[in-house]
């Protein structure tokens, strides 16, 4: 048996004209990703625990961040992971905090897009992290129909950010290390940088917070939409996922170069170098979900301004999804040695 990264799944990502990164120019029947039964297993392979453990979300409601925050999210199956089994357990491997992408959730339960972070939590565990060293929470819905209606909103940066300062003060970890997928690659990067940012549906300007790039060392971002999605400018910004202040929106080429990309990646892009002291990216040309090969006005969106390094693939099955599952590691080396291997 195979399993095949579906047109079903990807009309389920994109709903027709509410797209969400599947443009006229996707070819996907060329590259929907077939994984191997072994491959699949690796996958799909429930994390050793799921769902944060019971002292960890002691701490978290005695320091205020539940139920204000909802990072336990016990509302929802695989919505959590990570935390001490006890006050005596030790943490000795500087954590890393797994950000999910759109439509995804920490912990996957066998769903074709869902699939969580299981596959790199398994291999840090067997690389000798235990669960007070490993942290996933889920910010959206976890349902594809909803992806059109997800985007950089308030309630999904600050999420994202008071799980990464959650961990970092519940750990006592003087750094940690951020992976983050799709969607979530841009929320964790505005969660570092701080700073405002608008949300008119959530109560306009918010202050997000100071910057947070000496709490990471390493940040690692896969088939992340940094410049935007071509498909986004199809679809004209009439979805909140390609919306032109919190969303995806890549602008419009001038002629010369690109002007009224959303509000909220430029200002991701008005520096570099902020998330974290290393940063890499991971990323693929056939990715079933960006489309184009990546490229978005003659850039590759998927990198980060001011990387330290990168891994690209080129062939299936290194889609949007599998950049992320067959990745574990490229992703292991990347926090512990700083290299690309």
């Amino acid at each position: 048996m195979r399993l095949r990264s579906s047109l079903s799944l990807l009309g389920a990502l994109c709903l027709g004209s509410l797209s969400v990164g599947c443009g006229e120019g996707t070819e996907l029947a060329e590259v929907s990703t077939e994984v191997p039964e072994t491959e699949l297993a690796t996958q799909e392979s429930a994390a050793t625990t799921t769902g944060v453990t019971p002292h960890f979300r002691a701490w978290l409601e005695a320091n205020g961040y539940e139920p204000q925050y909802n990072l336990v999210r016990a509302d929802l199956s695989g919505g959590s992971y990570g935390g001490k089994a006890s006050s005596t357990d030790t943490v000795v491997n500087q954590p890393v905090i797994f950000i999910h992408g759109n439509s995804d959730k920490a912990i996957g339960t066998g769903t074709v897009g869902q699939t969580g972070w299981n596959a790199s939590i398994d291999y840090f565990v067997s690389r000798g992290y235990k669960p007070s060293e490993l942290y996933a929470t889920t910010w959206g819905p976890a349902s594809a129909a909803m992806s059109p209606y997800q985007y950089h909103s308030k309630t999904n940066v600050m999420k994202v950010r008071k799980f990464i300062e959650a961990v970092k003060a519940y750990t006592g970890a003087a750094k940690v290390d951020i992976i983050a997928h799709s969607m979530g690659v841009t929320l964790a990067r505005k969660a570092i940088l701080g700073g405002y940012a608008t949300d008119a549906l959530e109560g306009g300007k918010y202050y997000v917070g100071a910057p947070l790039t000496a709490s990471v060392d390493t940040f690692v971002g896969i088939a992340g939409a940094n410049r935007g999605l071509t498909s986004c400018y199809q679809s004209g910004g009439s979805t909140y996922t390609c919306a032109a202040t919190n969303g995806l929106y890549p602008g419009y080429w001038n002629g010369v170069g690109v002007s009224g990309r959303s509000a909220f990646l430029t200002d991701l892009m008005a520096s570099s170098g902020y998330e974290g002291a290393y940063r890499y990216s991971i990323w693929s040309t056939v990715d079933e979900v960006i489309g184009y090969g990546n490229v978005v006005y003659y850039d590759y969106t998927s990198r980060l301004p001011g990387q330290t390094g990168e891994k690209v693939y080129s062939a299936v099955p290194y889609g949007h999804f599998n950049s992320k599952d067959l990745t574990q590691a490229v992703q292991y080396s990347m926090v512990r040695n700083h290299t690309v291997p």
